[in-house]
């Protein structure tokens, strides 16, 4: 059996070029914002991965055992990672982490078991921290030509909404809240009323002036000053609730053209210290970005001129260019070219070798230019 494990899938040829292309925007962004990269462990201890997480069920871990029969866990995110490496930081600790992640879970839309994930998060945050995170965020999806919009809320607020109400199992119905995206709203309103809370929906339906005698209400208005010095706007989203317990104060999730959230985050806590960050996946971003990527690729194809054929290829090398060498028929030659998106062929035979002068042959357009 050579096929991969349903959730898991091989990234070749143009996708794989996507993937790094997009990476590397990612990673140049996040150190111009002098957020320091980091890399952890794929394996852990099982009580590690699920510790701090009582109010959240962590049913989707991958498990296994190493040969000491101890048990162990793939990461499943980088946020209970982030406990660890901030210690004795000083702060803020402002860190990013690209990699693979893994989630035992049922494949569905664009999610699989395996993705590669891009946190970028500070420790020691406040408001203008969060502001700065977003910005960040935004300069990411407009180099990637993604048209996007940042929905916030704040996990106070709801708490403050929910308090006044009376109701208790506060937990319980944010996490009914953050199913509003996912299935009908009946079935929400149905599942509302079953914690006798189905006037919520109501409340939060209210205009924005309406939540401005939350005292929780100035730390979204706060954020949207800070966002306004970046150039960015914000959307106040009262049913966004991220349903993880963790976050107590500013959420946001940014939307595109799918269905599916394509960045989300927001302030929580990593041990007693306030901390904020956002989360997406190399994946989710492949599935909207509208760029194009096209590296140019040449190919060197020697006619029994090998030495000449390869010393020209390290000298386009030294030149920054992509470059490989072929030793074969040129019908063979621009056959491979073509399945490989080649879209530069250089003829090295004993005339051009002779005269010193190399032409490159376009392969879409089949016009021939010398070589500078």
């Amino acid at each position: 059996m050579t096929e991969t494990i349903k959730g898991f899938k091989d990234k070749t040829g143009k996708e794989a070029e996507k993937a790094a292309f997009i990476r590397e925007v990612i990673k140049q962004t996040f150190e111009k914002y002098n957020f320091q990269e980091a890399e952890t462990p794929i394996i852990e201890d099982e009580k590690f991965v699920k510790g701090g997480s009582s109010d959240d069920v962590i049913s989707d871990v991958f498990k296994l055992q190493d040969k000491g029969k101890r048990n162990l866990a793939l990461r499943y995110e980088f946020t209970f990672q982030l406990k660890r490496i901030a210690q004795n930081q000083k702060l803020p600790f402002k860190r990013f982490q690209i990699g693979p992640v893994f989630r035992d879970e049922p494949v569905q839309g664009n999610r699989l078991r395996q993705f590669t994930q891009c946190d970028i998060d500070t420790v020691g945050a406040n408001i203008k921290d969060e502001a700065e995170i977003l910005a960040a965020t935004r300069d990411i999806l407009d180099a990637l030509k993604i048209k996007s919009t940042i929905y916030v809320n704040n996990r106070k607020l709801l708490n403050e909404i929910l308090d006044e109400q009376g109701i208790k199992n506060k937990v319980e119905i944010i996490r009914e809240l953050d199913k509003l995206d996912k299935l009908p709203i009946l079935e929400v309103k149905n599942n509302l009323k079953k914690l006798s809370a189905e006037n919520i929906l109501s409340i939060l339906k209210k205009p924005k002036e309406s939540f401005r005698k939350y005292k929780s209400f100035f730390e979204i208005e706060e954020l949207a000053k800070y966002c306004k010095y970046y150039g960015l706007d914000i959307v106040f989203s009262p049913f966004l609730a991220r349903g993880l317990s963790y976050y107590v104060g500013n959420v946001f999730e940014i939307k595109s053209d799918i269905k599916e959230t394509i960045c989300g985050g927001g302030t929580y806590k990593v041990g007693n210290v306030i901390a904020s960050g956002i989360s997406f996946s190399i994946e989710r971003l492949m599935a909207v970005t509208k760029l194009l990527i096209n590296i140019e690729k040449m190919l060197v194809v020697s006619l029994n001129q090998d030495k000449r054929a390869i010393s020209l290829a390290k000298q386009l090398r030294k030149k920054g260019k992509n470059v490989s060498v072929y030793f074969g028929r040129p019908s063979k030659a621009l056959e491979y070219a073509n399945s490989y998106g080649i879209k530069k062929v250089i003829l090295v035979g004993a005339k051009e070798v002779k005269v010193k002068r190399f032409k490159i042959k376009d392969m879409k357009t089949g016009k021939e230019s010398l070589l500078n």
